[in-house]
Parts: C-alpha cells; sequence; structure tokens
C-alpha cells in the first residue's frame, strides 16, 4: 500500500507563488511516476506536471513557464513551484503517483487534494 501526504496549498494573490509537496510512503515497491493534476469545480480532472523516474517531465499547457516540478529521490516526494500565478490555477491539486509493487502490475494512488486558491 502507498500513502500520499500532499502539503503547501492555501491562498495567494495573482502573480504570486506557491510550493506544493507531496510524499509517498510505503514499502516493496518501485515509483514509475509521480505527478499533480488538479480539478477546478464544474471541471474536469487535468495534468499539471509529471516527473518519471527517468527523470523526464511533462506539464499540462496552461502551465508551461509557470510551474516547475522536480523530485527528491531519497525522500520519495515531489515540488510543484508555482510562480505566477493566476485566478485560473485555483483548484484541488492532487498527487498521483504510479508505482510498480515487487511481482505485480502497475498501481496508481493519489491524494487527498490541497487547495490553491489565487485572488484577483
Amino acid at each position: 500500500q502507498v500513502q500520499l501526504v500532499e502539503s503547501g496549498g492555501g491562498l495567494v494573490q495573482a502573480g504570486g507563488s506557491l510550493k506544493l509537496s507531496c510524499a509517498a510512503s510505503g514499502s516493496g515497491f518501485s515509483i514509475n511516476a509521480m505527478g499533480w493534476y488538479r480539478q477546478a469545480p464544474g471541471s474536469q480532472r487535468e495534468l499539471v506536471a509529471r516527473i518519471f523516474s527517468s527523470g523526464d517531465t511533462v506539464y499540462g499547457d496552461s502551465v508551461k513557464g509557470r510551474f516547475t516540478i522536480s523530485r527528491d529521490n531519497a525522500k520519495n516526494t515531489i515540488y510543484l513551484q508555482m510562480n505566477s500565478l493566476k485566478p485560473e490555477d485555483t483548484a484541488v491539486y492532487y498527487c498521483n503517483v504510479v508505482v510498480r509493487p515487487i511481482g505485480a502490475p502497475l498501481s496508481s494512488y493519489w491524494g487527498q487534494g490541497t487547495q490553491v486558491t489565487v485572488s484577483s
């Protein structure tokens, strides 16, 4: 079983910055990828940023150039530095991890979500 603990959400003014973190805990697996998704009221969950075990990253079009995803492999933790925040970035941000348990297929886990609110 994998557990995810997210932190760093909050209220910020437009143009400001926030940093989210997500730590994965558990045993008996290797991490394939970790990432952040977000969901605004009335909208579908969308990709924000994702980082793979290779170090490759992918970003949603709306956050390219403003958000940066990074990781600390020793801590099984990822970070999302969000700069130049806009009101449309307001959403619940969810951490996701895809793991490969020993002798089992890939499995995906979600965090509980953290609210990010950007005021205009």
